[in-house]
This record gives C-alpha cells, structure tokens and sequence, in this order.
C-alpha cells in the first residue's frame, strides 16, 4: 500500500501551537523529537519530575479542558531552549523554559492570560528529560491519514482541519481509514526509517476545538462513534531503525 509523507509536526508545549517540520531525525526507541518535551500543570497533579511517571492530560492546560490555548501562538527554539508566544490583545512573551526562571515567568503570562475561571490552582511548566508528555506511554510517534481526515469531513459535510488531530507525521496515499487494519507490531517503513505498529489512536473532545479560532465547533468524538462505530483517527508507532524522514518520502507497511 503506496504512500508518502505528507507533512511533519512537533508539539514542543503540550496542549500548544503545532510547529511545521522541514524533516526529522528518529531515533529507535525514542519519542517524536522535541515533541511534548514540556506540559504546564493546571494546579497540582502528583508528577514528580525526580520520578517521572504518566500523567493524564486533565491535569494541564490542554485543549481538551481549556480551547483557549489554541489562541496562545507559541514557537519554540530548541538550541536556545527559549519559547516565544504571541497572542491577540496581549504582550508577547519570550524565556528560557530550560530554566526555572523562564518556566516560572511562563507560567505567570499563561495565567493572566487565562483568566482566572480557566486555571485550577498555580500553574507550574514541567519538564523531565527523557520523559515525554504524551497521552500514551507508547505511543512514541503519532501518524495521521489525511484520506480518514477527508472522508470524516465529507460525511459530515464540513471542513476538518487534519490539526485537529495534533499528529506528528501526516500521510497521503492510504486508502481511508485503512491505517485501522494494521496489525500491532506490523512494520511501516517511512523512508528509510523502520516502525512498528503500536495501536489506534482514541479521540478526546481536544478535536473539538479549532485549532485557529480556539472554538468548540464541531463534536467530532460522537461524529466518530456514530459514522464508524469507532473513537479513532490515526495511529501510533515506535521507532524500530532510525534514520531522517522529509516530505515526499514513502510510507507503507513493509
């Protein structure tokens, strides 16, 4: 089954803006690069970055509780460790988040931009190396069928921006839906880089959200359920060979 790479993102800020990649270097066993590195914590949530363990994503300023992060435009440096945010009828903001001062006076922006009715208790930036602020303990790499996303929205007779599925790698030349048939642990090859196939990606009301206007537009988490009888889109991998992946370069199970 013939595909390639659509398109490549990064999540820096989990819950943020989504970055556009030229390529990425993958690594074996490892998470998307600089992919949900940081999450800000929504009052206390019991993580201990001296012992990192998962956490669920109610516990942080994500879109799925908040849909007025997406309007908070975010663009991080991963060599200066500095995030930069930009958001309508508000200072900008730009620190060091690989420093407790720059975390600190992000957290302090992102409060009063929220407004109190939005934030739990303080907010705090968290980040523990390696860990990985992801919705599954092993979904290292998220993939995204664009020919899903496109027979959702003609059933639905609406536009579905593929951002609001928040996916690393989109693909284009896979039957729709047919990424649901792979069996865990099949092999996809994505250029040169090895995958395995982890599961089925279940959907939040994150999706939801648009990922421009920051509204609660489209139900799309009973959309699924009532079109396909599923809550997916979309499917998680882990690396098995590593290697750079770019725009154009074929996806396919091996």
């Amino acid at each position: 089954m013939p595909g390639h790479i659509a398109s490549l993102y990064r999540y820096p800020v989990k819950g943020f803006t989504p970055e556009r990649l030229e390529h990425a270097d993958l690594k074996a066993g490892a998470y998307f690069p600089c992919d949900r590195v940081y999450a800000v914590e929504n009052g206390p949530s019991g993580f201990d970055p001296a012992a990192p363990t998962f956490v669920s994503k109610g516990r942080f300023t994500v879109l799925a509780r908040i849909p007025r992060v997406a309007l908070a435009r975010t663009a991080y440096d991963e060599a200066s460790g500095v995030l930069t945010v930009t958001a309508q009828g508000c200072a900008s903001f730009a620190g060091d988040l690989q420093g407790e001062a720059g975390r600190t006076a992000f957290a302090a922006w992102l409060t009063d931009f929220l407004g109190p009715e939005e934030v739990n208790g303080p907010l705090k930036v968290l980040c523990a190396p390696p860990h990985r602020f992801t919705d599954d303990i092993r979904g290292f790499v998220s993939v995204i069928n664009l020919a899903s996303v496109r027979d959702l929205e003609e059933k639905l007779g609406e536009t579905v921006d593929p951002l609001r599925f928040r996916g690393n790698i989109h693909v284009e030349g896979w039957p729709a839906w047919s990424e649901l048939e792979f069996a865990p642990g099949a092999e996809v090859r994505l250029g040169g880089v090895r995958a395995a196939v982890h599961k089925p990606i279940t959907r939040c009301i994150a999706t939801h959200v648009d990922p421009l206007t920051g509204e609660r537009d489209i139900d799309l988490v009973p959309a699924l359920r009532d079109l396909y009888g599923h809550l997916y889109c979309g499917i998680y991998l882990n690396v098995t060979g590593g290697g750079r992946v770019q725009d154009g370069d074929p996806a396919e199970l091996a």
